[in-house]
């Protein structure tokens, strides 16, 4: 009784029991619980308000600087954030797999893009065009026919250098189809875009593959940066990825640093360029416009006297 008063309940008590198996995978298998409904339900609702987050523009997107050795805003990676009606501001964490498994990461994914780069190229009109936007890609969006059009028409639209933006991947997402991805890089490439390895280390790309891929940085795992400072583990690993990128003419940003002893740490052993929250939050643009104008205000006058 507990599982279901009538046959359609049952079947489908049973069939949340069965995803539940297959996504614990090896073999595992699973009884129906309340809680699996109420999981269920929650997916159910978040995808169907997801369907509608672009048309009510309830999407929004926050910037975290990257700075360099000097602590200089070089850079920042865009965001993405969703204001739910009745959640309150929800992270990527709570919705990107759900959006991604649906497919609704592609028109979301564009949205993303297209915003990000008309606010780098507003932020260039300021005063500051030297300042690069980051982008993560999921593998869904990567895998589309028509991606890289995609790509180049946002960057002719909202004027922005393609040389001024850098797509981020993850590991998983490049070893899934590593031949695809390798020639949609490749081609733009050419046009000036470059690419991040975003959280590398913590994935299980082959180092062959690295070699392969059209890559000009390496975002170092924010997993080695929280404990650098206890570990000696975690303080070789960060010194021999710097090491190989450095080798293979690869540049490195290291990922979630906290602490004046995590940045000298990097910066002795040549990462020089970072991100986290020693040096900002990620915000939204208003905020992202008084960072900027502080930096300018600090800059040394290059005035004669």
């Amino acid at each position: 009784p507990s599982d279901g008063w009538d046959a359609a309940s049952l079947v489908k008590n049973a069939d949340m029991a069965m995803y539940a198996a297959k996504s614990a995978g090896g073999g595992a298998y699973r009884f129906f619980t309340e809680a699996m409904n109420r999981k269920a339900q929650y997916r159910l609702e978040l995808e169907n308000s997801l369907r509608k987050a672009l048309k009510r523009k309830e999407l929004v997107l926050y910037y975290q600087s990257l700075v360099n050795d000097a602590r200089r805003i070089v850079g920042m990676e865009a965001l993405l954030r969703w204001h739910h009606p009745k959640m309150g501001l929800l992270l990527p964490a709570d919705f990107i797999r759900i959006s991604e498994e649906t497919g609704i990461i592609v028109p979301v994914g564009k949205w993303v893009l297209q915003q990000a780069c008309a606010q780098a190229r507003c932020w260039h009109a300021m005063g500051f065009p030297d300042l690069f936007i980051a982008v993560n890609l999921s593998a869904r969006q990567l895998v589309e026919p028509d991606f890289e059009r995609m790509v180049t028409d946002v960057l002719e639209k909202s004027g922005l250098p393609p040389e001024r933006l850098k797509l981020e991947l993850s590991e998983s997402s490049l070893i899934q189809n590593p031949e695809v991805c390798i020639t949609k890089m490749k081609r733009l490439r050419e046009v000036g875009v470059a690419f991040a390895i975003d959280d590398f280390g913590a994935g299980y790309a082959s180092l062959s593959y690295l070699k392969r891929f059209p890559v000009d940085t390496l975002k170092i795992d924010r997993s080695f940066i929280s404990d650098a400072m206890s570990s000696r583990g975690d303080q070789e690993v960060i010194k021999t990825i710097i090491a190989m990128a450095r080798n293979l003419n690869i540049a490195t940003v290291a990922e979630g640093v906290e602490t004046v002893a995590q940045k000298d740490f990097l910066a002795s052993h040549g990462c020089d360029r970072m991100q986290g929250f020693l040096f900002a939050h990620p915000v939204p643009v208003a905020q992202f416009d008084k960072l900027l104008e502080r930096q300018r205000s600090a800059a040394p006058s290059t005035t004669t006297p």
